[in-house]
C-alpha cells in the first residue's frame, strides 16, 4: 500500500498471495436474485467537464449482463468467509518479500483508515487524514476496537482487489469491466452528470452518501450519514441499482491507464514499479466532497494498486447469466 510505503519505507509491493478459497458456486440463491439485467448498448463514456483522467468522452459499447443491485454487504461477505475460511489481505501478516524496504515493526496486519483531522490541513497531503491502522480489517473497519455489529447492510470495506476477485469467483460471478460499470451506473441517462440527472440535489434531496462541509475536517452530514451507510439508504438509478455513486468506491477488473496521458489526479498516485499494478475503481465514496474530490459521478475514475485496502473501497459483481 502506498501509505505503508510512505510510513515504513518500501518502494514497491509484490502482488499478495491469496487465502484459500473453496470451489466456485458456493453463493446462496439470494445472491443471484439480487441482480439486475442491463441490456447491451452504446453510450458516451467519460467526461470532458471534470478531471483529466476522465477525458475524452468516447463512444463505447457493451453487451447485456447481470449486475448486483447493491454493493456486496458485510453480511454477504461474512457468508463467503464462513464458507471458505478465506483470510483477507489486511488480516495477513505482510512479509519482507512483499515490502522489502519496510522496517520489521511495520510488518503487521492492518489497513488504511480515514481519520478526521481536528482542523484545516493542506489538501495536497493525504497523510493528514489517512492512517495505516494495525488491526483494521473488514470486521474492524476503524481498528481493533471497532466492529460491524448492526452493519450487516453496509458495504464491506477493507477489501483489496484480490479479496474482491476471490468473492466473485466463489459466487460464480466476475468483477465488472469499467465500461460495464459505467453503463449500468448511468441508469440510461447518457451524458448526465449524475445517475439521476444533472442536478446534485433535485428538489433539495440528497441522492447519495457523500461529504457535506469542508473536507477533511468538517462533515455536517446533511445526508444523514458520516461514514458508510446501508446500501439501500438512497434511491436507485433508472436501472434499479443502488449506491452506484457515493458510499464506497468499487473495484473493476479494468487495468488503470489515464485516458489522456494525465500523470495523476488528486486521489491516486502512479505505480512506481510493474509490481504495483493499478486497477480502476469507480463511483466515489462518502469521503468525496466538492472542495476536494468531486467524484460521485459515473464518469469518475481513479487507479488503485492491487494491495490497496481502505475504509472507503468495496465492490459489486456482474454475471453473464443468472443461474
Amino acid at each position: 500500500m502506498e501509505h505503508i510505503a510512505r510510513r515504513c519505507g518500501p518502494e514497491s509491493a509484490a502482488p499478495p498471495s491469496g487465502g484459500a478459497v473453496s470451489a466456485r458456486g458456493g453463493a446462496l440463491a439470494s445472491d443471484r436474485e439480487d441482480m439486475i439485467w442491463i441490456p447491451g448498448g452504446t453510450f458516451l463514456m467519460g467526461s470532458n467537464a471534470f478531471y483529466r483522467e476522465e477525458r475524452p468522452v468516447r463512444e463505447e459499447s457493451v453487451e447485456g449482463f447481470w449486475i448486483d443491485r447493491f454493493p456486496v454487504t458485510n453480511a454477504k461477505f461474512r457468508r463467503f468467509v464462513e464458507a471458505t475460511r478465506y483470510v483477507t489481505f489486511s488480516e495477513r501478516v505482510p512479509t519482507q518479500e512483499m515490502y522489502p524496504d519496510a522496517a520489521p515493526e511495520c510488518l503487521v496486519p492492518g489497513s488504511l483508515v480515514f481519520v478526521k483531522p481536528p482542523g484545516p490541513v493542506s489538501l495536497r497531503d493525504s497523510f493528514a487524514w489517512w492512517a495505516y491502522v494495525p488491526g483494521a480489517d473488514w470486521r474492524h473497519p476503524q481498528g481493533p476496537n471497532s466492529s460491524i455489529a448492526e452493519k450487516d447492510d453496509h458495504p464491506v470495506v477493507h477489501v483489496n482487489y484480490e479479496d474482491a476477485l476471490a468473492y466473485a469467483n466463489w459466487a460464480s460471478k466476475e468483477l465488472p469491466a469499467e465500461s460495464q460499470w459505467e453503463f449500468a451506473a448511468r441508469g440510461g441517462l447518457d451524458g448526465a452528470i449524475y445517475p439521476w440527472g444533472d442536478e446534485l440535489h433535485p428538489d433539495g434531496r440528497h441522492m447519495a452518501n457523500t461529504w457535506q462541509g469542508r473536507f477533511p475536517f468538517e462533515n455536517v452530514a446533511e445526508d444523514g450519514f458520516e461514514g458508510t451507510s446501508p446500501v439501500d439508504a438512497f434511491p436507485p438509478n433508472g436501472y434499479g441499482l443502488h449506491d452506484v455513486v457515493g458510499n464506497v468506491w468499487e473495484w473493476t477488473k479494468t487495468p488503470y491507464a489515464p485516458t489522456d496521458r494525465a500523470q495523476k489526479s488528486c486521489c491516486h498516485a502512479e505505480a512506481r514499479s510493474p509490481r504495483e499494478t493499478l486497477f480502476v475503481v469507480k463511483g466515489g465514496s462518502h469521503l468525496c466532497a466538492p472542495n476536494y474530490c468531486l467524484r460521485y459521478r459515473p464518469a469518475a475514475r481513479q487507479g488503485q494498486t492491487i494491495d490497496s485496502s481502505t475504509s472507503h473501497i468495496g465492490f459489486r459483481c456482474v454475471a453473464r447469466e443468472r443461474r
